[in-house]
């Protein structure tokens, strides 16, 4: 009897699809501190939010969450990286619009992103910011677009690189405005900032927490935010759409594990973070980077990796953009 009590006790979670061992982990998880992989350096929009999170289930969970920075590569090796982990629910990742678009621009990639990375939570968006050097003669994004159709790629400008989110921004501006403007690819978006404000290129779309410093000493012209509606921290300059009909791009933040991850546990760590990124506080501290706090569960996030896996894709196709 005892025997056939033992063989039932067992049998229950291979019956439900569930290993024996993973049965009881999301009961006790987490038992020992968590790593969070980033894809970029301290400081860091995905470095903020991470370290936010971080601080807010140590106070649910009393464990230590620690930020890994593995920077390099627009996020593939933070990537690879995190499939090295075991699938024990104690590795996860930032996954960024920009690693986003950067997988499906570079080739021959040792993962496959809706493969080997599972949903946690959306955790934010933030807008990328239409900027320009003062000195040209535009004041609004229909001047702007008046101006490129007099002189046809005349106008430059900068992005991270070619397939970069900017690039891709720029891409969709001309397409939907039937203008022409020539790309200039940097290593960063710092230098492209930087070329636009001493004149070298005329113009670049930068994520909000890059630009705001340079709109606000004046060396920078604000024109519009690439998201659909205005930005809160930037409420007087208008978002692009609302003269371009159609346009949209946005930078976002997500937190994903590794494929393999018992399901019980990535549902548990999702509900925690959905609660901790809804809290007021939480966003509230987001804000001050103009990022605003989404709190998507996993099924949100699924959707959304869907919808810009598509639409990204026809931006990189008509960008043209391609790596090796």
């Amino acid at each position: 009897m005892r025997i056939s009590r033992l063989m039932t006790a067992l049998m229950v979670p291979v019956l439900l699809g569930i290993p024996a061992a993973h049965a009881a982990d999301a009961s006790k998880y987490p038992e020992k501190p968590i790593r969070i992989i980033i894809g970029s350096a301290a400081g860091s929009g995905p470095d903020i939010i991470s370290r936010v999170l971080a601080d807010r289930l140590h106070q649910v969970w009393g464990q230590r969450l620690v930020v890994d920075a593995r920077p390099g590569a627009a996020g593939v090796v933070s990537a690879e990286t995190a499939l090295l982990a075991n699938r024990d629910g104690y590795t996860w990742m930032v996954l960024t619009s920009q690693l986003f678009v950067a997988t499906s621009v570079f080739k021959d990639l040792n993962f496959n992103l809706a493969k080997d990375f599972q949903s946690i939570s959306l955790l934010g968006t933030v807008p990328f910011v239409q900027v320009i050097n003062p000195s040209i003669p535009v004041k609004s994004i229909p001047e702007l677009i008046a101006l490129a159709k007099k002189s046809p790629g005349k106008l430059r400008f900068g992005s991270a690189g070619t397939g970069a989110s900017e690039h891709l921004s720029g891409v969709l501006f001309t397409q939907l405005t039937s203008t022409s403007m020539l790309h200039v690819p940097y290593k960063g978006i710092a230098q492209a900032i930087t070329d636009v404000i001493s004149n070298e290129v005329q113009l670049t779309y930068a994520v909000f927490p890059a630009a705001k410093p340079h709109i606000e000493n004046g060396r920078l012209r604000a024109l519009g935010v690439t998201t659909p509606t205005r930005a809160p921290l930037l409420p007087g300059v208008p978002a692009i759409s609302e003269f371009v009909p159609g346009y949209a791009m946005y930078g976002w933040y997500s937190l994903v594990a590794p494929a393999g991850t018992p399901d019980a546990l990535l549902t548990k760590i999702s509900t925690e973070v959905v609660k901790a990124v809804k809290d007021p506080g939480f966003g509230e501290k987001l804000k001050v980077l103009g990022i605003e706090a989404n709190g998507g569960d996993r099924k949100a996030l699924d959707a959304w990796r869907a919808s810009e896996t598509k639409r990204i894709g026809e931006l990189v196709k008509a960008s043209g953009a391609s790596a090796k």
